[in-house]
């Protein structure tokens, strides 16, 4: 059987090729405009490195919360995680703003205190409520698959995986023509962005508070209450389309199944079923309904196509000696993800865009944010990662 330091480095070498691909896509924005003006029809880098996120998502958060066996202390793991470094990018653009260096986001008409508050719950991807920075967009879809993974953990259907990837790929399937007849943000247009960002921020604060207690009916009624809470706003009320919205949740439970395969908890044969199932379905469901004319739709799928793919190879290269450069990339992955659309909006908001491609520029932004990333993640993420270890382990049932 792999290695756990085997596997993780294979995981963490997916997630650095997967945030260089990001990066990439955004700066080209920036540096190299008409190359991507040629690139994005045909593959859109974006998606690509998004989806290999959420696919290696898939596969770790689930074992993560398994091998804990508690719900409170992976909400402990999950919070140390991810909130320090997003909260330091944040007032980081506050900042920013306040000197004139970067202007930040229109809310639509919201208050500071109802924005803040859904960016809090990091669902505001799912509330109606425009990103302070573009790329926390995809925090929203995590949280919704972590409120997922906690539903089937407390009702005890936490191996069957691959039916719930292919569960939600077929109602992708299914609900492209409803999902193309609905509005985005279609809730908060019904009962307005205010009024369902108080309730989803009280159902999901009584969600995790009673799936971490210590009564199995408190934990039973929070995990289905959060899991309910999650399947809603992404079907009702994302910035994309219904299907796809189901699709990445599909894709992230599809990692699991990779997960359960190789632990042996599930068949090979399955697993690949489960995979030609959500392959099927959401190519399909892109083709015959994506947003945007047919070559934006044929980028999305190749993007889709090759990040699958990518995962695959990692799978097949599992007992190969990973480089340490990349798997050291893959350490910093959540700063590179997070810094860099900071980066470019100083260049952005200083030296502005350049019209023409400027390959050299674009090297020597990477050379800067990689530097950069390494600070942020030695002296944010590590230690707030050992606080949060060290609060799991007080707060731990014996």
């Amino acid at each position: 059987m792999e290695s756990s330091s085997s596997r993780l480095g294979r995981l963490d070498a997916l997630r650095g090729i997967a945030a260089l691909v990001v990066v990439f896509d955004h700066a080209s924005y920036t540096f190299m405009p008409e190359f991507r003006r040629e690139l994005m029809p045909e593959f859109n880098t974006s998606r690509y490195g998004i989806m290999v996120f959420f696919l290696v998502s898939g596969y770790i958060i689930p074992a993560s919360l398994e091998r804990r066996g508690c719900v409170r202390t992976f909400w402990i793991g999950r919070v140390f995680r991810i909130y320090p470094l997003a909260a330091a990018v944040v007032t980081t653009i506050l900042v920013l703003n306040l000197t004139g260096i970067a202007e930040m986001r229109d809310f639509a008409g919201q208050s500071a205190a109802t924005a803040a508050v859904a960016h809090v719950t990091l669902f505001q991807e799912l509330l109606g409520t425009p990103n302070l920075l573009l790329v926390l967009w995809t925090l929203s879809y995590e949280m919704a698959f972590y409120l997922l993974v906690v539903a089937l953990f407390t009702v005890r259907r936490h191996q069957r995986s691959a039916a719930v990837a292919i569960t939600l790929a077929v109602l992708a399937a299914v609900s492209v023509t409803a999902g193309a007849a609905l509005p985005v943000s279609a809730l908060s247009g019904a009962i307005g962005t205010g009024r369902l960002i108080a309730l989803a921020s009280i159902a999901m604060v009584v969600a995790i508070g009673c799936a971490s207690a210590g009564s199995r009916v408190l934990r039973v009624f929070g995990g289905v209450l959060g899991g309910v809470l999650a399947l809603v706003l992404v079907s009702f009320n994302g910035t994309v389309p219904m299907w796809e919205g189901l699709v990445i949740l599909a894709v992230m439970f599809l990692g699991t199944a990779v997960h359960r395969a190789e632990r042996g908890q599930i068949t090979w044969r399955y697993a690949a079923c489960t995979i030609a199932v959500v392959l099927t379905c959401a190519v399909g469901s892109a083709y015959r309904h994506g947003d945007g004319p047919h070559s934006t739709r044929r980028g999305w799928i190749v993007a889709f196509l090759l990040a699958v793919l990518t995962f695959g190879v990692g799978l097949a290269l599992r007992h190969r000696r990973i480089p340490r450069w990349l798997t050291g990339l893959g350490t910093i992955s959540y700063s590179v993800y997070l810094v860099h659309p900071v980066l470019l909006t100083v260049i952005d908001g200083t030296l502005g865009r350049w019209r023409r491609d400027n390959p050299v520029l674009s090297v020597a932004f990477f050379a800067v944010l990689l530097p950069l990333c390494v600070l942020t993640h030695r002296y944010i993420e590590a230690p707030s990662q050992r606080w949060g270890r060290k609060l799991a382990r007080r707060v731990e049932p014996p």
